[in-house]
């Protein structure tokens, strides 16, 4: 009789439990990315103002590695309670095609919740290297090919696909150096380790207007608002070129639909906040807020484009 009441109780306590209104505890945005890129930046903002309209703080870990597919597939294969979100971007749709073989597959593993934020590019160079535009940085590679480099944070992301798709349009060959993560890359560009890099304007404009890097272009169809002198690759020299950085949160598979939907409805008012757009407009960034269903097909529209991309530049993981 006492074990029935001590299971009757634990059951209790468990019904309890589940019935509490979510979040009931803390909630953690884990990022497969290094330290000080979007990415990170974004995810802490954004965990932050959800804390402040949830109730329950939101944690920010950091788990770079394997081109995002380390800290993505710890979030495929955690509970689908809501407890555990991630912070992706392009990048994982674009490793839908270039690691065909990792560990989870993101529209089955993985289920969507909203949009986060889309930024233009920024192509710099370091102040070493002699050209001043992107006409003679052209010449000079054709010139004197796998001779200038490029760092990226690492395979499939979108400073390497930036990377990739530059070199095929503009008929240049320039050697792909990637690091563990877009912090490492950064200290290589800025340091002189390599020549060049296309980044996040969001992190890397105040560079430019510091004289620590040279601006070649940005990669959006118009100049960016943050560095309206600096002209697009396309107007540049590379007629036709647009890439970007977008983000998003993903939860895994499984997560109950009111909990996708309760975080759908709260990222988006973080999102629509007037100076949160005003902040992130000074910054580069503009907010990418949808529906559940809009987040979805555009993962899936992004995951086939990008296939195309990788199929026809040949590009596979180093």
């Amino acid at each position: 009789m006492k074990r029935l009441s001590f299971t009757l109780l634990g059951l209790l306590c468990a019904l309890s439990a589940f019935a509490q209104p979510y979040p009931a505890r803390s909630v953690k945005i884990i990022v497969p990315f290094g330290v000080g890129g979007p990415a990170d930046i974004y995810a802490r903002f954004v965990g932050t103002r959800l804390g402040e309209v949830m109730g329950q703080s939101f944690v920010v870990e950091n788990r770079p590695g394997g081109g995002a597919v380390i800290g993505s597939d710890a979030v495929a294969k955690s509970p689908p309670d809501g407890y555990t979100l991630l912070m992706m971007s392009n990048t994982h749709t674009v490793n839908e095609t270039l690691i065909p073989k990792k560990p989870y597959n993101l529209m089955k593993d993985l289920a969507p919740i909203n949009g986060i934020n889309y930024s233009d590019l920024l192509m710099v160079v370091h102040p070493a290297v002699q050209p001043n535009n992107l006409r003679e940085l052209m010449a000079q590679a054709k010139a004197h090919p796998g001779k200038l480099n490029y760092a990226s944070s690492g395979p499939g992301t979108p400073y390497h696909m930036a990377g990739e798709l530059f070199k095929s349009m503009a008929g240049v060959d320039i050697v792909h150096v990637p690091y563990k993560g877009s912090d490492g890359a950064r200290v290589g560009i800025l340091g002189g380790q390599v020549h060049m890099m296309i980044d996040a304007i969001t992190t890397m404009a105040p560079n430019v207007r510091a004289g620590k890097l040279k601006a070649m272009g940005t990669t959006g169809k118009v100049r960016s608002s943050v560095l309206p002198e600096v002209p697009t690759l396309a107007e540049a020299g590379v007629p036709g070129y647009e890439t970007g950085i977008w983000l998003g949160l993903m939860a895994p598979a499984g997560t109950p639909r009111p909990v996708l939907e309760r975080l759908n409805i709260e990222v988006a008012k973080v999102l629509n906040a007037a100076d949160v757009k005003e902040t992130w407009g000074k910054q580069g960034a503009a907010p990418m807020s949808m529906t559940l269903e809009q987040f979805d097909k555009f993962l899936r529209e992004d995951i086939t484009k990008w296939a195309g991309v990788v199929k026809a530049t040949g590009m596979k993981v180093e």
